[in-house]
């Protein structure tokens, strides 16, 4: 998760919401994704998406069925849904996203039986204040200006 933050913040140093993801396979980190939305002008850059495509790159697969994400916030319902169909078999993240979150707020993805792939999630509580104020003060900056 320390590894997410870091990629986080270097979203919010091109002008993106500071939001970091990491993917592990086998305890190795293979791929960092953050933000790129701004950067790039593509809504669809999230940290999440940018880490999923690096990930298949790295490991010349479609699917990443041995892997876990760790990421900053919770998954919006896009991100949550191009997780599920990488079959990435777990989420770690920090803070609740109550606005645009998509697992456990708003479209709550995975609890139709439905799905395709349903992942394990977990909130790593313990990060949950870090991101918050990561977030907030992003916010507060972007207000001051």
């Amino acid at each position: 998760m320390k590894q997410a933050f870091i990629c986080a913040k270097r979203a919010s140093q091109h002008d993106d919401v500071p939001i970091g993801a990491v993917i592990v396979c086998d305890g190795k980190i293979i791929a960092r994704g953050r933000n790129k939305v701004q950067l790039n002008k593509n809504p669809t850059l999230h940290a999440e998406m940018d880490a999923i495509n690096k990930a298949c790159k790295k490991l010349d697969a479609k699917f990443l069925d041995n892997c876990e994400i760790y990421v900053t916030l919770e998954p919006c319902a896009m991100c949550a849904t191009a997780i599920s169909y990488a079959r990435i078999k777990k989420i770690y993240f920090a803070a609740m996203d109550e606005k645009g979150g998509g697992i456990f707020h708003n479209s709550k993805i995975f609890e139709t039986d439905k799905h395709l792939w349903k992942p394990g999630v977990e909130q790593f509580s313990e990060y949950a204040e870090q991101s918050a104020t990561m977030l907030r003060e992003f916010f507060k900056n972007k207000r001051k200006n």
